[in-house]
């Protein structure tokens, strides 16, 4: 991963919330295993479960995690939901290094161009989070489809989308965004399809320059069996670990974590590559929707995975933690 993610990821909350208000919130955790029917059990794929946490809160506005922020050190968690806030907290580590709990959380609103709060929920809608190579932070937004910029101090400046996410469904847009090894930025949709056609995949974008603004070129990320993708992230070595989320009324929620190579990262690809796990009931699984990755003390490859539920009392606020297997 690229010197300069590991740099931000020391001051992401600051990045984001600027000025703006952050209240105290409560934050209680329950740890919650791999597979309820075999607690026993501690992969799947080619992850090693390190921990996994059910999050809930009394403040009414907690939940909707759609992006995810980890520091290089792990110790800080940045998560910016649906609804327009921020959630900022500590994560805490057992002898062994999993996961074991949240401390120190507040929450926030994201501001505006104007400075201010964001209030209309078609404004509200923040679906990603990723460093820039600037140095400030990237949130993406669905319903009205834009991308802002939060440097430290000021009031966040809109960045050039690629003029094709007009096109995108209200609630399809910009899921997934990361900054890439070489300082480019990849962005992925949910449900806007290229010239391949519907059946190849949905379109993403791969951007250089300021912000990812100077040039963006059009790509297909593929899909099939109707998962989409829902968050991306860059590991480590420069790779990037794309989640996808299919739901039927018959099996659920069911996510997948797909492996891209950063040799694909080009204009016109059809991104593809192998998966590394498939989460379905009866392993511990929500609507998940935020990633990302760092390097462990050991070397080894953490991913992070949060997930959005809706505001509804019939699903969870999960964070879980992985270890890739080589």
């Amino acid at each position: 991963m690229p010197l300069i993610v590991a740099v931000l990821s020391l001051v992401l909350a600051a990045a984001v919330l600027g000025p703006a208000r952050a209240d105290t919130i409560e934050v209680r955790a329950r740890a919650v295993p791999l597979d309820a029917k075999n607690p026993a059990r501690h992969t799947v794929g080619r992850l090693r479960y390190r921990g996994g946490l059910e999050l809930s809160a009394s403040d009414n506005r907690f939940g909707g995690f759609s992006g995810l922020a980890v520091g290089s050190d792990g110790r800080r968690l940045l998560a910016v939901s649906d609804h327009g806030y921020v959630l900022d907290a500590r994560l805490v580590y057992g002898a062994g290094g999993d996961l074991v709990g949240v401390e120190r959380a507040h929450m926030g609103p994201l501001r505006g161009i104007d400075g201010n709060p964001l209030e209309d929920k078609e404004d509200r809608d923040a679906e990603s989070l990723s460093p820039l190579p600037d140095g400030a932070m990237l949130v993406t937004f669905e319903r009205r489809h834009r991308l802002l910029s939060y440097d430290f101090e000021t009031a966040p400046r809109m960045v050039g989308a690629p003029p094709q996410l007009a096109l995108a469904p209200a609630n399809g847009g910009i899921e997934a965004a990361t900054l890439t090894a070489d300082g480019r930025l990849l962005l992925l949709t949910e449900d806007l399809t290229t010239a391949r056609g519907r059946d190849a995949g949905v379109a993403g974008w791969i951007g250089s320059g300021a912000g990812g603004a100077a040039t963006w070129e059009l790509l297909t990320y593929a899909t099939d069996g109707r998962f989409n993708p829902t968050g991306a992230a860059t590991l480590p070595d420069g790779d990037v670990v794309v989640v996808e989320r299919r739901f039927t009324f018959i099996e659920g929620v069911t996510i997948r974590l797909r492996h891209i190579d950063q040799r694909a990262l080009r204009g016109d690809s059809l991104l593809d590559g192998p998966l590394l796990a498939t989460l379905r009931k009866p392993l511990v699984v929500d609507n998940f929707e935020g990633v990302d990755a760092r390097r462990g003390d050991g070397g080894e490859t953490l991913i992070y995975l949060i997930s959005d539920d809706n505001y509804n009392i019939a699903q969870r606020t999960l964070l879980l933690m992985f270890e890739l297997v080589r």
